[in-house]
């Protein structure tokens, strides 16, 4: 397995990504089909774990911990808070940001104790709280790592002015965010200044929330929970428009002799070593497909290519409803 520097943290260059394992993409995870994923990761170096405190309303963390028990020493763990969720009779939702230096502490608490650890490598604020200076949130979190609970800090979905002030609080590790062939915003927004302070970058959702996988052909393919019949990009004309552009992956990565995944994979990891997705999954068959991206080298042709295929602003529809995007890039 390659490696990549996320700032002073050295991390597998494909990570993998757990949210799946507990919700949004409909059906019932196999708990035991996703911890034999996880085991299948390590074994096979991929090393970099990413939960939530919000995946399942902290589920998916005790999956994870369960996955880990015996192995933690084996992994660089990520785990990220700053949700509040409301609970209805029939889900658990995101309501509310909140990064109070208050709830960072109490946060990453109940985190530990569902992890079954005395701490995590990486610790993100999953999106910026306007209401509270981010000064304030990093200062909480920076006392965590003087109390040895956290090595490194991460950001979500910010932008450059955020991680700039975020940096000058405590050193900022990395910044996650979705970057993709079709989600292309932070190339110019704010990887940049990531650049410039020497902060690593984790995109999440690299295959554009399966679209990339050329698998997928109508809305009907979602189950009534998949979380993807809300989102814009997923509806209507915008659905069909988007397929139309994964139907030149799908060629170029014929031609190439890979999958449209392993393709898309390749793509960002040939950004940068200071690059490292982390495409989710809950099923080990496609674990296997995705580490195969590790060892598909692209020509600056094949690059230019895709760069083509895919320019900025191609994409059809917003990430996420207007609700979800006003929490973006703050």
């Amino acid at each position: 397995m390659r490696q990549s520097q996320l700032g002073d943290l050295t991390v597998s260059s494909l990570g993998l990504g757990c949210m799946g394992m507990s919700q949004s993409y409909g059906v019932r995870p196999d708990e035991s089909e996703s911890i034999a994923t996880l085991h299948a990761a390590i074994d096979a170096g991929c090393t970099f774990i990413d939960t939530a405190d919000v995946y399942g309303d902290g589920e998916n963390e005790e999956i994870v911990g369960r996955a880990l028990a015996g192995r933690r020493d084996q992994v660089v763990l990520a785990t990220k808070f700053g949700f509040r969720t409301t609970k209805s009779e029939s889900t658990v939702v995101p309501t509310v940001v909140d990064g109070s230096p208050e709830y960072a502490r109490a946060a990453l608490d109940a985190s530990l104790q569902r992890l079954g650890v005395d701490h995590v490598d990486l610790w993100y604020l999953h999106r910026r709280d306007p209401q509270v200076p981010i000064e304030d949130t990093v200062g909480a979190m920076a006392s965590m790592v003087e109390a040895g609970k956290v090595r490194y800090l991460g950001l979500s979905e910010v932008n450059g002015d955020t991680v700039r002030a975020a940096h000058a609080v405590h050193p900022i590790t990395a910044v996650q965010s979705e970057w993709s062939l079709w989600t292309r915003d932070p190339e110019t927004v704010v990887l940049p200044a990531l650049r410039e302070l020497g902060i690593g970058f984790v995109p999440f959702s690299p295959l554009g929330r399966g679209f990339l996988t050329g698998q997928l052909t109508s809305p009907d393919d979602f189950p009534e929970d998949d979380m993807r019949r809300g989102l814009p990009r997923f509806q209507g004309e915008n659905f069909q428009k988007n397929l139309d552009l994964v139907a030149q992956v799908r060629t170029l990565a014929a031609a190439k002799g890979v999958t449209p995944s392993q393709l898309a994979l390749a793509w960002l990891l040939a950004q940068g070593n200071d690059v490292a997705p982390i495409p989710g999954t809950k099923r080990r068959s496609y674990l296997t497909e995705n580490l195969g991206a590790i060892d598909v080298v692209l020509t600056p042709d094949e690059l230019a290519g895709l760069d083509a295929a895919f320019p900025p602003d191609a994409v059809a529809g917003q990430r996420y409803t207007d609700g979800g995007m006003n929490l973006v890039g703050k």
